[in-house]
């Protein structure tokens, strides 16, 4: 018997489109959560990586032919990536790391996005997909980037850029740009500042409202980091430019001579880069009705699965947080915090506001690599934590304080960090009991 499938113009688009996701550089505005990871191998909502939601926006766009570019502390992400995302035999499917390496050609490290895929080209150009879909793996965001693709194959554009509306006070931070009545992008400033650059880079009222935007106090767009290219017009780009970035170098140099389109988005999105960000973005899914939805059963994010059992709680009172897989809180108060995988909170311990990632594993006493006397895995008793992120593995004794009292913005300490007013206790940590941070 032979069965005909049904195919739509898009999935015929998606078939001849292929993805790849930008693993990020060293990612210093994340440490110390990157010290022994990279940025997209970061753990995020308690039993995610931030790799994940970029991931499963893909597959859910009917897009699963994906290629991840990594150079730094990569290790755990091609774990995660190579025990999650496995396609059965019957698929197309796959999902390939493309590691940083040394050819006759190229004896650097990647210098930036658009030389990242400069180098990676020739491992995938054999398939020649007449679509390039360009990703970053550090944003919290739900998108259908078929959308993105009907726009780009609708404008018979060149490259379609993504953009979300901004208001005045967040230019500093992204990649502004400005688009005539029909979306064609005019102008396009990296990070501008200047009172009369941005004057001129105001997108007028009307034109929001040609898009179904509710602007409000928005008057700007940015560049979300996603690119759809032509990929003809991506290999022309990359071989007539050889400056390292896309935002700040390839994209500017395309306006004006290629046909360059903005693809309007208005749903959440977040860029996570920094210590900062990521703690805020993570502590909102905490509220009753978070911006970012993990509960849509139409639009679930894949991860690995870990066969664990379900969280005991022993007379603990817990308010606004989201509690993962395997922890055990015995008799503590937990306040606005998530509390990860594995989690061990011991009796009347006080979390407020905190991230706790969790362990990869439950102590034992054939747990290698423990320092004599350390306290055991986890939160110690009447050990007192706000405005934290605890790292995974974290061994926290008796009666720690970990409360930054003094506010103190930016300093290093053994065994902590502290950005941004938020204290950050790294990767397998080992906080002595009685401790004040």
């Amino acid at each position: 018997m032979v069965v005909h499938k049904q195919t739509s113009d898009i999935d015929r688009v998606t078939d001849r489109t292929e993805v790849l996701i930008l693993g990020g550089g060293q990612g210093k505005r994340l440490y110390p959560l990157t010290k022994s990871r990279a940025k997209p191998a970061v753990p995020v909502a308690g039993k995610f990586r931030l790799i994940d939601l970029t991931l499963s926006n893909c597959l859910h766009s009917n897009l699963d032919r994906i290629y991840l570019l990594t150079q730094f502390n990569s290790d755990s992400l091609h774990r995660h990536i190579s025990q999650t995302y496995r396609f059965d035999p019957f698929s197309t499917g796959f999902v390939q790391i493309l590691a940083a390496q040394q050819t006759p050609d190229h004896v650097d490290w990647y210098q930036g996005t658009a030389d990242a895929v400069r180098q990676s080209l020739r491992r995938f150009i054999h398939r020649r997909p007449d679509y390039v879909l360009i990703l970053s793996g550090d944003h919290l965001y739900q998108m259908d980037y078929r959308e993105l693709l009907r726009t780009h194959v609708a404008k018979n554009a060149d490259v379609t850029i993504s953009v979300i509306p901004v208001t005045r006070e967040r230019c500093a931070d992204f990649g502004i740009l400005q688009t005539n009545e029909e979306g064609a992008i005019i102008s396009f400033v990296e990070k501008p500042t200047q009172p009369e650059e941005l004057e001129r880079l105001k997108v007028p009222p009307k034109l929001f409202e040609d898009f179904h935007i509710h602007a409000g106090n928005r008057e700007y767009v940015a560049s979300m980091g996603i690119y759809v290219f032509r990929t003809q017009a991506l290999f022309d780009a990359l071989r007539e430019n050889h400056s390292p970035d896309f935002g700040r170098d390839i994209i500017p140099g395309m306006v004006g001579h290629k046909r360059v389109y903005a693809h309007f988005f208005d749903g959440y999105w977040e860029d996570i880069g920094t210590i900062k960000s990521f703690y805020e973005a993570n502590l909102a899914l905490t509220q009753p009705v978070p911006q970012f939805n993990f509960y849509d059963g139409r639009h679930r994010i894949y991860s690995r699965p870990r066969f664990l059992p379900g969280s005991k709680v022993n007379q603990a009172t817990i308010r606004s947080s989201l509690i993962c897989d395997g922890a055990i809180i015995s008799a503590a108060w937990i306040e606005d915090s998530i509390v990860g995988l594995r989690s061990i909170i011991c009796e009347n311990a006080q979390i407020y506001r905190t991230i706790v990632m969790g362990a990869d594993f439950y102590d034992s006493s054939d747990v290698e690599d423990v320092e004599p006397g350390a306290p055991p895995l986890g939160i110690g008793p009447r050990t007192i934590i706000k405005n934290a992120i605890v790292d995974k593995n974290a061994r926290i004794g008796a009666d720690v304080r970990i409360l930054n009292e003094a506010n103190i913005k930016e300093a290093d300490g053994p065994n902590y960090c502290i950005r941004d007013g938020i204290v950050v206790i790294p990767r397998s940590a080992v906080i002595p009991a009685g401790t004040v941070i």
